[in-house]
């Protein structure tokens, strides 16, 4: 299944470079060749992105994608509700963060005694 986080970095890393291999989108995704291609076919199919032939410097078939009206539409909703979910992270981490303060004032104090 294809993430909110996955489809927010796919479509920014492809809108930034259009020209950008699978390889490299797996690299920078830090997953497999086979999902990067996985991803990009399952955003193709539902038409955030398309893709084009064209032929590199090295003479090699190369693909463009490029974010399709929906897919700009759909990244910035997928944006909105990725940062909602990081700031709810944030959020839990900042109190846990001050419950866990609490504990080391207390641990310290005992052992002072």
């Amino acid at each position: 299944m294809l993430t909110d986080e996955y489809r927010y970095r796919i479509l920014k890393l492809v809108e930034s470079n259009p020209e950008i291999s699978q390889r490299e989108l797996a690299k920078e995704l830090g997953v497999s060749l086979g999902k990067a291609n996985f991803c990009l076919r399952a955003l193709i199919e539902v038409g955030l992105l398309k893709v084009t032939n064209f032929r590199n410097s090295k003479n090699k078939l190369a693909y463009m994608y490029l974010l399709t009206p929906v897919g700009i539409e759909e990244k910035a909703k997928i944006t909105l509700r990725f940062l909602k979910n990081k700031m709810q992270e944030y959020e839990k981490l900042q109190c846990e963060i001050v419950l866990l303060k609490k504990e080391v004032c207390v641990n310290s104090s005992v052992e002072q005694n």
